[in-house]
């Protein structure tokens, strides 16, 4: 009889803020006119908790500027446990750097709107990302460096 072969699977089973903040360096961005300069950065890391459980935390850090002076920094660590079992591994890099991170993103993108609101700036909606083809082009890249580093 042949053996059967385990089902793979993949879910979340929590989702959690592991850290946030906001900080404004200085009152004085609230008494001039607001036209905002944002720098947006996002990065994911992921960390094997036991064989089958993840932990991927998406970093996404918005620093403000207004008429050349800092208006605010926020930033959020949103983090999730996943269940990898039996996934080849072959495709688990694209789990944890694409697809993890795409699932955790409008939670963070909820917080930051949250946390820049109760600052009492204007709502600020992160617009969607692509993180397959982020994903893509760090592998690309990592291609690149290896061959120059070869």
């Amino acid at each position: 009889m042949a053996e059967e072969q385990a089902q793979p699977q993949l879910a979340l089973e929590r989702i959690y803020v592991k850290d946030m903040s906001l900080e404004v360096p200085g009152a004085g961005v609230f008494t001039k006119e607001w036209n905002p300069e944002l720098d947006i950065n996002l990065s994911s890391n992921a960390e094997k908790l036991d064989d089958d459980h993840y932990q991927v935390v998406l970093t996404v850090s918005v620093n403000a500027k207004n008429a050349e002076e800092a208006a605010f920094i926020a930033e959020v660590h949103q983090a999730g446990i996943f269940l990898l079992k039996d996934i080849p591994e072959d495709q688990i890099g694209q789990i944890l750097g694409a697809y993890c991170p795409n699932v955790l993103f409008p939670y963070a993108r909820e917080v930051i709107s949250d946390i820049v609101t109760r600052g009492s700036f204007p709502q600020l909606l992160l617009a969607p990302v692509n993180f397959d083809q982020a994903y893509a082009q760090s592998q690309q890249q990592a291609q690149v460096d290896a061959q120059g580093n070869a």
